[in-house]
């Protein structure tokens, strides 16, 4: 029996080597390798590129689709709350200053009280939830345990700061977008663009310059004590304190010095420029002092990620 099975398989390598071209013990000795060839081809096929030779070579626009949708998701589901609340809590404003001070036909830089500062509660409301919306991406990652979601995507530093800023201004358009529409129904309010580019770059470049800040926040902070500080100790104070409800001109000079300092009065100015045709300084130094900020601020959020500082074991 034993030499009959080693007869059918003299027979079945002899015609494999006839087939092949091969002597029959050399396709005798082949059957081993076969299992170790296939293995080695499949692995080939796994491993496009030798290892240390990084497969995405420019920007990985795929993750950072993918982390700006996930960002934005994250505030659209609760709409209500980041977006149309922001909204109604800035025409409060609105009707509570004309009410108390807009009676009697009062103007400011020659245009009615209301009209004054619509411009500057709009832009208000999108810089407030720009910086609520980039303090809280790595921050809530930190404190659930999951800001490994972050951190082990095939993302780089700076595509880790374009998606969560990205979706910071995109709430703050939306929200923008709300507070005027709210405004352009309201009676006695005008809110009709007259340079809609002022209104679309002083809008961006503040919102940009609140996104950093709120990440560096995010990065910065291990509670959210901490953000909570930040927003009520700095943001709030610098966005009231910005000529949103009044003239700069109107003040003494030594707190004209002050307003002049504050980064967010030429987002303001800027912005109120875009409706009324008029600002309380100059819109060529504001937009370039604006963008030398935001180039800083990025750099910085750029190296804090980087770094790893409180991010990283």
């Amino acid at each position: 029996m034993r030499s009959s099975v080693q007869a059918i398989k003299n027979s079945f390598f002899g015609h494999l080597a006839v087939s092949s071209g091969l002597p029959a013990s050399a396709a005798a000795d082949s059957r081993g390798d076969m299992p170790e060839q296939a293995a080695s081809e499949q692995a080939s096929d796994w491993v496009r590129s030798p290892p240390g030779v990084p497969v995405i070579r420019q920007v990985n626009w795929g993750g950072l689709k993918a982390l700006y949708i996930k960002e934005v998701r994250r505030f659209f589901k609760v709409h209500l709350q980041t977006v149309w609340a922001p909204a109604i809590t800035t025409l409060l404003y609105l009707i509570i200053f004309t009410v108390a001070l807009g009676r009697g036909g009062q103007r400011v830089m020659g245009v009615p009280f209301a009209d004054f500062i619509a411009p500057g509660l709009i832009v208000m409301g999108m810089i407030q939830n720009a910086f609520a919306n980039a303090s809280f991406s790595l921050l809530v990652g930190k404190m659930q345990g999951t800001i490994v979601d972050y951190l082990m995507p095939p993302l780089s530093n700076g595509e880790l700061v374009a998606g969560m800023v990205g979706a910071a201004v995109t709430r703050a358009f939306l929200v923008g977008g709300a507070v005027w529409l709210a405004m352009a129904l309201w009676p006695g309010v005008h809110v009709t663009p007259h340079h809609l580019w002022a209104v679309l770059w002083f809008g961006l470049m503040g919102s940009m310059l609140l996104a950093f800040l709120g990440l560096i926040t995010s990065v910065w902070a291990e509670k959210f004590d901490h953000a909570a500080a930040v927003t009520n100790f700095v943001v709030q104070p610098l966005a009231l304190l910005s000529g949103t409800f009044y003239s700069v001109d109107h003040l003494a000079p030594a707190f004209q010095a002050i307003s002049h300092a504050n980064p967010i009065f030429y987002v303001i100015s800027g912005f109120r420029y875009g409706f009324l045709g008029q600002s309380d300084s100059p819109v060529l130094l504001g937009s370039l002092l604006l963008l030398g900020l935001n180039v800083v601020f990025g750099v910085a959020c750029y190296l804090l990620l980087r770094s790893g500082w409180r991010l990283k074991a």
